[in-house]
């Protein structure tokens, strides 16, 4: 192991009803004078007809009820691309590690995929893997970016696997900025994306706040793990990783 150097209508309106015949009948008695009854004739050609008028006033249609949209339930939160399995299952378990660190490629070679299988496809542990800047050096700081600029293209895990499969030793030139490309393009990543993210420095920040994290939860060399806050050092046999989550899952 390497010790750490850190760290949202109304209503028809119904004039009254009245007779208009005896008006009409002192009309045509000659009653009046001519103006007078001319005067009569209309008012009394009014009256007949003001009803008629008013009961052809429409009701008024009722506006159309309003039907509300169905509310779509939130999105549910996108798990990041560094961890597996249930985040309610009832252990966790974070690994802090180095791409460059030959602990922690024996540790991926022998033990990792076991507890995978055990545990973590079962529902039981939630894992969490986490960078530990350049602790071996600059290609370290490197492939983590380069692991996480995967994981924004959904293969950080995938990617990971690659740049153990291609290490050969520490800081040899297995993290170049060349051979991360080659790892990205043998995964069928999109080209232009992966290179953006690296040349901008896009993960630098969460690369420092995995060390940042360490420092905090007192890691000291890689491979680490924490199993529900229980401290783990070094690539340790799937024996003893199994018997540590088994109490962890007993709630020892």
């Amino acid at each position: 192991m390497t010790n750490d150097q850190i760290m949202p209508e109304e209503p028809a309106l119904q004039a009254p009803q009245r007779s208009n015949r005896k008006w009409i009948a002192l009309v045509i008695g000659g009653g009046c004078a001519f103006l007078a009854c001319a005067a009569l004739i209309v008012g009394l050609v009014v009256a007949l007809l003001v009803p008629a008028v008013s009961r052809t006033v429409s009701v008024a249609t009722p506006a159309p009820a309003v039907v509300s949209a169905p509310t779509q339930a939130d999105p549910a939160p996108q798990q990041p691309s560094n961890t597996r399995g249930d985040p309610n299952a009832p252990v966790k378990i974070v690994e802090y590690a180095d791409f460059q660190c030959p602990y922690c490629r024996l540790y991926w070679q022998e033990t990792e995929s076991q507890i995978f299988e055990a545990y973590v496809k079962t529902g039981k542990v939630y894992y969490e893997y986490r960078s530990m800047g350049a602790f071996l050096g600059e290609e370290s700081q490197a492939a983590a970016e380069a692991a996480y600029c995967a994981g924004d293209q959904g293969k950080f895990w995938e990617y990971h696997d690659a740049l153990f499969t291609h290490w050969t030793g520490e800081n040899v030139g297995d993290f170049t900025r060349d051979k991360l490309q080659q790892y990205a393009a043998a995964l069928g990543l999109d080209q232009a994306t992966f290179e953006q993210c690296l040349s901008s420095g896009k993960q630098a920040d969460r690369v420092q706040g995995d060390l940042e994290n360490a420092r905090t939860d007192g890691i000291k060399a890689t491979p680490s793990f924490l199993i529900n806050g229980t401290l783990v050092e070094g690539a340790e046999p799937f024996d003893s990783f199994q018997k540590i989550i088994d109490e962890a899952l007993q709630g020892k």
